[in-house]
C-alpha cells in the first residue's frame, strides 16, 4: 500500500511538472488570491484567539472571544436574528426569483433579452441606488411613499420608515431582493443559453409535453454548474448584508433594528478597535457561510 502510495505521489508531481506552464500562468492569480483571501482568513481566525487593538501587541486570551460572543453579548443577539431573516427569506426568495426572470426572458429576441438583462442587472451594479431609495421612503412628507399615501388619504402624517424599528428590517429586505439580480442571474442566463436544445427534441419524442416539464426533466439537469454557482452567491449575499443597512438606516440603527454581523464587525473593528473580538465574529460568520455553501452544493447535485 505504502508503494502505490508513494506511485501516486510521483504521479501528481510528474503531472505538475509536465503542466509547469500552465501552473506558472495562473501563479499571479494564486498569488493575489492567497494575499487577499487566504491570508486574511487565516489572520483573522488566529486573531480570534487574542485581545488585539491594533496598536499593541496582541494579548492571547483563547476562548474568551467566542464565549462573549455566546454568552454576554446582547447586540450580537439581534444582529445574529436579522441576519438570519435575511438569509431565510431573501436569500431562497432571490434565487428562485432570479432562475425564474432568466427563464422568462430566454426565449425573447435577442434584443429584448438584452434589454431586459441589463434592466435587472443594473442595479447590482450601481452603488448611487442606496439615494433612490432613501428618497422613496424618507421620513418627511417629501418622501415618495409618505407623499403618495398621504396624496391618497391612506396616511395623516408621515411615516419614519427608516427609523421605525417596525419597519427598518423589512424595507432593507425589499431592497436586497431588488440589488439581489446580479452575478448569479447573469449565470442562470448563460446557464440557459447554453442548454443543448437537441435535448428538447428528445424530450418531446420520449413524452415531455409542455414547457414546466421541459424545466424539470432537462433545463435545470443541464445547468447545475450555474445552480450551485448561483447559490453560493446568493448565500454569501444574504449572509453579507450590512452595506444596505449602514446606507438607509443608518450606524448604528434605532434600537440596532437592523444590525446585522456584518455591521457588529465593522462596529467592534473600525470603530472600537477591538480586532480580536470582530475577528472571531467574522469567523464564526465564515464557518456558517461555509457549511451553508457545502449543504446547498450537496442538494442542488442531486439535480443533475
Amino acid at each position: 500500500m505504502s508503494k502505490a502510495k508513494n506511485d501516486g505521489q510521483k504521479t501528481i508531481w510528474r503531472q505538475i511538472i509536465d503542466s509547469r506552464q500552465s501552473y506558472f500562468l495562473m501563479l499571479p492569480f494564486l498569488a493575489l488570491c492567497f494575499l487577499f483571501v487566504v491570508l486574511p482568513i487565516l489572520l483573522s481566525f488566529v486573531l480570534s484567539f487574542a485581545d488585539y487593538n491594533m496598536l499593541q501587541s496582541p494579548n492571547w486570551v483563547g476562548f474568551e472571544n467566542y464565549i462573549r460572543m455566546i454568552l454576554d453579548d446582547k447586540i450580537m443577539t439581534v444582529a445574529i436574528k436579522n441576519t438570519l431573516v435575511f438569509a431565510l427569506i431573501t436569500g431562497p426568495v432571490s434565487y428562485f426569483l432570479c432562475l425564474l426572470l432568466a427563464w422568462m426572458i430566454n426565449d425573447l429576441t435577442p434584443l429584448f433579452k438584452n434589454f431586459f438583462t441589463v434592466i435587472f442587472y443594473a442595479p447590482s451594479m450601481c452603488a448611487s441606488i442606496y439615494v433612490v431609495w432613501a428618497f422613496l421612503f424618507s421620513s418627511d412628507s417629501y418622501g415618495f411613499v409618505n407623499g403618495l399615501l398621504m396624496n391618497w388619504g391612506l396616511i395623516n402624517e408621515p411615516v419614519k420608515w427608516l427609523v421605525d424599528p417596525k419597519y427598518i428590517i423589512w424595507i432593507l429586505m425589499i431592497v436586497q431582493l431588488w440589488m439581489s439580480l446580479g452575478t448569479g442571474f447573469l449565470a442562470f442566463i448563460a446557464g440557459l443559453q447554453g442548454v443543448d436544445t437537441g435535448l428538447y427534441e428528445a424530450g418531446m419524442i420520449d413524452g415531455i409535453s409542455n414547457r414546466f416539464q421541459e424545466l424539470w426533466y432537462i433545463t435545470l439537469p443541464s445547468m447545475v454548474p450555474q445552480l450551485v454557482f448561483g447559490a453560493v452567491m446568493q448565500i454569501v449575499g444574504a449572509f453579507g448584508v450590512g452595506q444596505i443597512s449602514i446606507a438607509l438606516a443608518g450606524f448604528p440603527s434605532t434600537n440596532y433594528a437592523a444590525e446585522t454581523v456584518i455591521t457588529h464587525i465593522v462596529d467592534y473593528g473600525t470603530i472600537r478597535y477591538e480586532m480580536g473580538y470582530a475577528s472571531a465574529v467574522a469567523t464564526a460568520l465564515f464557518a456558517v457561510m461555509f457549511l451553508s455553501q457545502k449543504l446547498s452544493v450537496k442538494l442542488l447535485s442531486k439535480v443533475g
